[in-house]
């Protein structure tokens, strides 16, 4: 495996213009207005490495709504503070092929959410912000993460007043849905305390910082909660995508219709990129692209590495109550062959 940190301007630049002519082909969503003013041409990618090297390229200067992607550490940031027994009581880790704002994938799963990274599971785990309010949760989290990782995010008022203003209607039936089940005592304060957190925003290098505490040790982390995470982004990071893109690219991921998107390099750093043009299922078309020809020329998934290389999650996963067995299988075929 070429090192992340030996990457080269001219290959970088060649993978960068593959990506944006891909992503031609993809749309920029229209539901959120102030999503939509999006240019679908914007492209930005930075790489931290764990060597200190940091690798930027494109529209870098871009602020973007973090969107989905922020349930990577809305769960990251609720097993530190309840453990993973309790917040897998909450949600599952079974992946999905519904859409990620599916109210029927909910209902066949009698109202308990299939995992943290569909609308459903990461409403369920708003609600379990720790705080008084709505603000208060996107506050503290957000003070968290700015802290941890060293990043300068802050919650984007102008596209949460966007998000307000249209709100989803898939994700008033599913917290209805939610609460009926007796999983939300509040909707309305589930709901917002959602569309707050999701409108947190940042630049490429912000995501990238974010990603790296998923990508190396960190002693203000629990090693075992960094190993489930990257284990759920494996497996359900990318919608009803998520198999397909484990096959061909074979790194944990997130996306969110902001743009953005974190690729984890276990033990080696993390890949950031913002894309506004999404595919069909609402993933950005040239933040995958790019990330797909750099771990192909680099061999960065563990699928192509030695076993002792790997970054051994599945001894502390295991043995967690409410995680199936058969979710946990599918991982360790993925990771050890």
């Amino acid at each position: 495996m070429k090192r992340l940190d030996r990457l080269i301007t001219t290959e970088l630049s060649a993978w960068v213009q593959q990506a944006k002519t891909q992503a031609e082909q993809g749309q920029v969503p229209d539901r959120i207005p102030q999503l939509a003013l999006a240019d679908s041409g914007w492209f930005a990618v930075h790489i931290w490495c764990k060597s200190g090297k940091n690798i930027s390229f494109g529209d870098t200067a871009r602020v973007f709504p973090l969107m989905s992607v922020i349930k990577t550490f809305s769960l990251l940031y609720l097993l530190e503070n309840f453990g993973a027994e309790t917040v897998f009581g909450w949600v599952g880790v079974e992946p999905s092929d519904a859409p990620f704002n599916s109210l029927e994938q909910l209902i066949s799963d009698r109202g308990h959410p299939r995992n943290p990274m569909i609308n459903s599971g990461a409403i369920t785990l708003s609600n379990k912000l720790p705080g008084k309010d709505a603000n208060q949760r996107t506050l503290l989290f957000c003070q968290w993460l700015n802290q941890l990782a060293g990043c300068q995010l802050s919650l984007d008022e102008e596209m949460l007043a966007s998000v307000r203003l249209t709100r989803s209607k898939a994700n008033e039936a599913i917290a209805n849905y939610l609460a009926q089940a007796g999983h939300l005592e509040n909707i309305e304060t589930a709901l917002d305390t959602y569309e707050q957190i999701c409108c947190i925003s940042g630049r490429v290098e912000d995501l990238a910082l974010l990603g790296k505490l998923l990508a190396c040790e960190n002693s203000c982390l629990s090693p075992q909660n960094r190993r489930i995470v990257n284990a759920v982004m494996s497996n359900c990071g990318l919608y009803e995508a998520s198999a397909e893109f484990a096959v061909r690219i074979g790194l944990p991921m997130k996306s969110g219709i902001g743009g953005g998107l974190v690729a984890i390099v276990p033990g080696e750093g993390a890949i950031a990129c913002y894309s506004p043009a999404l595919d069909r299922v609402g993933n950005p078309i040239a933040g995958l692209v790019f990330v797909e020809a750099l771990a192909q020329e680099l061999q960065l998934s563990p699928m192509t590495q030695k076993k002792s290389d790997l970054f051994h999650f599945s001894a502390a996963s295991t043995s967690l109550q409410g995680i199936t067995k058969s979710c946990f299988l599918w991982l360790l075929h993925l990771f050890f062959g």
